[in-house]
């Protein structure tokens, strides 16, 4: 296998780059184009209907959460019961996976600010998260980790910049923007509950390769859903300076392509650290503590209201780390529980625990984002709408209760080692909830407090949050981590879950309160921003 190991990934790397080259220079012919003959789309004067342009940008998120939240649903479950890795090892890389992927925002989204336009990168984050999935379908040992890497350059570039592109439809203080981005992050979770439930099943009870390779399918959907509606955004997105992009920097190679073919050298470094996953402690510090310094020296540098605010959004950033911590507890350690700990009978049928569990987290922000859709302006027009920063506090709260119905479920089926479907799903309603206070308002967040020129970098920090988020999930997750020798037993494996189970909730339930506590320094912060 020596020889097959390196000869299948050098050929896969030298099509693929070259692929992703050929389309690059359609796009930026087709982008020129444009350039010279639209003009600026008008704004939409209706103030109750969202711009049409959201659409597009709903549906072409929509496949591409497909492709992703379906290709993550088999992850954990195919190293551990495929790749025979053990679950400690399955839930380090699937942390630093889950890291790198929206550690890779803070680079494209810097690159869409300065150099490419939100436009061209999220076309180029398409090509290779497209590449990305088809790799992961070939039935190959080495194709898994170059698979991998591919989405993760991929996601760098599609995900910051779309969120980003949202933003620029919407004026400041519009008040449809908390309920668009609502939609938005509808969008998402639509195609996120479909990716789990149908590559969650091929995978799971047909063929793991197939549900990587549907995957693949939907990505490449998404990126001609945008590809052919981005002329509806008329100029909104497209580089900053043109014809500074296009100098060249050395002989036959400008700005543009040095970022394109910077983007491809880093992936074998990354298929190195899935090998070397505890070298993943030391970049996650490292990379926080020069976030951190580097937002902390552009804040000093603005006038007080901006610093403000900036100094609000970044408190809120933090905080939602640790929410993503706890969460994301859904695509690692809640997956192995749900094939091992919750009957999934109903109705008489077998229901596959990949699917239902992958299912449930978008399957309830599809129903429940009508409600907070509706309900934000409601309360906003007689007053009462929650600040942000409540909101954050609230997610936590919602989210605690959530940890705690599944330690209940657990403490009374102790017999059985089977927690009953409803209380599954009855816990994830509470986790839902306490995500729909958060997450979709956090986006709308970066855009209204930062300022204009770092609304990109500020995305990508806030998908850095979640980086660091998903990494502390892994680290979380592998405390309930379940002995080989007890696996198939249900009632020897339960309690290696309820006990983390009942700490995550209470401990979310407190932050939660410390939260809600400097709620009033926060709103000081945040001006006349809502």
């Amino acid at each position: 296998m020596g020889i097959t190991f390196f000869y299948y990934p050098i050929e896969t790397f030298a099509f693929s780059t070259k692929l992703t080259f050929i389309l690059s220079f359609v796009l930026q012919t087709t982008e020129m184009n444009e350039l010279e003959t639209t003009s600026a789309q008008p704004e939409q004067l209706d103030s109750a209907r969202q711009p049409r342009q959201l659409y597009i940008l709903f549906f072409a998120e929509m496949w591409e959460r497909f492709s992703f939240y379906g290709m993550k649903a088999l992850l954990l479950a195919y190293m551990v019961t495929q790749l025979k890795f053990d679950e400690p090892k399955g839930y380090a890389i699937l942390g630093s996976y889950a890291a790198l992927v929206y550690t890779m925002p803070m680079f494209g989204g810097f690159m869409a600010d300065r150099f490419l336009g939100y436009r061209r990168a999220i076309l180029y984050g398409g090509i290779l998260m497209s590449i990305g999935h088809l790799v992961l379908a070939i039935p190959e040992d080495w194709s898994f980790f170059y698979g991998m890497a591919f989405i993760i350059c991929g996601n760098g570039f599609f995900k910051p910049n779309i969120s980003s592109l949202v933003g620029t439809l919407y004026k400041k203080n519009d008040p449809r923007r908390d309920s668009g981005f609502s939609l938005f992050y509808m969008g998402i979770n639509i195609g996120a509950a479909l990716g789990g439930l149908l590559c969650g099943y091929v995978g799971e009870r047909i063929n793991w390769h197939y549900g990587f390779g549907l995957a693949g399918i939907f990505m490449v959907l998404g990126l001609v859903v945008f590809a052919i509606g981005k002329k509806s955004l008329g100029q909104k997105g497209l580089p900053p300076n043109e014809a500074a992009l296009r100098k060249p920097l050395v002989p036959f190679i400008n700005s543009e392509w040095l970022i394109y073919l910077g983007t491809l050298i880093i992936i074998p470094f990354i298929v190195l650290l899935f090998n070397r996953y505890e070298w993943m402690d030391y970049i996650m510090f490292g990379l926080g503590l020069v976030s951190l310094v580097y937002i902390l020296y552009i804040a000093f540098r603005l006038e007080p209201d901006a610093k403000q605010k900036l100094f609000a959004a970044l408190t809120l950033v933090i905080f939602s780390t640790l929410f993503w911590a706890f969460y994301e507890q859904n695509a690692g350690s809640l997956n192995l529980f749900a094939m091992r700990n919750v009957d999934m009978h109903f109705l008489g049928a077998d229901l596959p625990a990949l699917s239902v569990n992958n299912f449930l987290p978008p399957g309830w922000v599809i129903v429940l984002s009508f409600f907070f859709a509706w309900l934000w302006p409601w309360l906003n027009k007689r007053g009462q709408e929650p600040s942000t920063p409540l909101k954050f506090g609230l997610s936590f709260i919602l989210m605690g209760i959530g940890f705690c119905v599944f330690y209940l479920a657990c403490k009374s089926n102790e017999g059985t080692g089977l927690i009953p479907l409803w209380a599954f799903v009855a816990g994830y309603f509470f986790i839902i909830s306490g995500e729909l206070c958060l997450s979709p308002i956090g986006l709308s967040m970066i855009t209204k407090l930062s300022p204009m020129k770092i609304v990109g970098l500020m995305m990508g920090i806030w998908f850095f949050a979640s980086a660091i988020g998903e990494f502390l999930a892994g680290k979380i997750g592998s405390l309930m981590s379940v002995p080989e020798a007890v696996q198939n037993n249900a009632v020897q494996s339960l309690p290696y879950y309820a006990d983390i189970l009942i700490k995550i909730g209470l401990g979310s339930m407190v932050l939660g309160g410390i939260l809600i506590l400097v709620v009033p320094l926060l709103r000081k912060w945040m001006g006349n921003v809502r």
